[in-house]
């Protein structure tokens, strides 16, 4: 193959193409537990973070809910990942081999996020949120009834493989997905007289983007190290399920994902799964939630 300014584009158009393959075909899980907040600075500030404002009947003025000012903030990063291909395999008209690579290289690019939101959540139990307590911890400060701050616990801690219970039913999840700028275009330095081409005999074609991942509400997770039995997921349903915001109000958290490592698939689907419990009985917790199986949990 003649290398020339012809040839080298046509070889990007066909990389591009089976880059866009894999990205519009990849399955990523991220979304599930991650509310997807468009970034448009370095920094993010989640002040607001804290309060979960409620309704009060109107007598006399409004009263303005302000929000606890925590100080949260997310700051993009930057990722990038890149490809080189051999000169000798345009000159020898081998390019066909790169094909399901970049199609992998875009399909790398969609999940991405999920290796970071899945992290972070497995990390949740050393890991700080908005009130500076670990995202799963057993003293985040809550106010009761009469003001005063008061322990609340969204884990039961344990020293095994780590299982979660979520309520992802609001427009803000218990995990953000902060998004600068999309992993989704492929640029390429392919020029003869590139510093690449020339030291290397090496075509690049790269993607980047930028990006933050954090804690929303700790109120409507809870994360468990104990075994995955009925009983410990009795506990995290009840927790959940009775979680209060400051002053006592009921949040009526509504925790329908059971978030699990394929080592305890069998686990979940055994409390959640089976319509009759051990022995033949009813089994109250069938059916409960959903669960969802997550390999970058493993």
């Amino acid at each position: 193959m003649d290398i020339n300014a012809q040839t080298l584009r046509s070889a990007y158009v066909g990389f591009n193409a089976a880059f866009q393959v894999g990205l519009a075909g990849a399955t990523s899980m991220y979304g599930r537990i991650a509310s997807t907040v468009p970034s448009t600075t370095k920094t993010q500030e989640y002040g607001w973070l804290g309060k979960f404002p409620g309704f009060r009947e109107w007598i006399g003025d409004r009263v303005i809910n302000g929000l606890a000012k925590h100080g949260y903030t997310l700051t993009n990063k930057s990722y990038e990942n890149t490809i080189g291909v051999d000169r000798d395999d345009f000159e020898d008209d081998n390019l066909g081999i790169y094909t399901p690579m970049f199609s992998d290289f875009g399909a790398t690019a969609a999940a991405f996020p999920d290796t970071l939101v899945w992290g972070l959540l497995k990390n949740g139990f050393a890991t700080k949120c908005y009130d500076g307590q670990y995202f799963f911890d057993t003293d985040h400060p809550v106010l009761d009834e009469d003001g005063d701050v008061t322990s609340v616990a969204n884990t039961d801690g344990g020293a095994g493989a780590p299982w979660f219970l979520l309520d992802v039913s609001r427009p803000l999840k218990p995990l953000i997905y902060q998004e600068r700028k999309k992993f989704n275009k492929l640029v390429r330095m392919d020029k003869e007289d590139d510093a690449n081409v020339f030291s290397k005999k090496e075509f690049q074609y790269g993607i980047d983007g930028r990006c933050a991942v954090g804690f929303g509400f700790w109120q409507m997770a809870w994360g468990s190290k104990q075994t995955l039995d009925a009983a410990h997921y009795a506990t995290a349903r009840a927790a959940l399920t009775s979680m209060k915001g400051d002053y006592g109000r009921v949040l009526a958290i509504n925790p329908k994902l059971l978030v699990v490592p394929p080592s305890l698939e069998g686990a979940a689907r055994k409390i959640v799964g089976n319509s009759l419990a051990d022995g033949g009985g009813t089994n109250e917790w069938y059916n409960t939630a959903e669960v969802l199986v997550v390999p970058w949990l493993a």
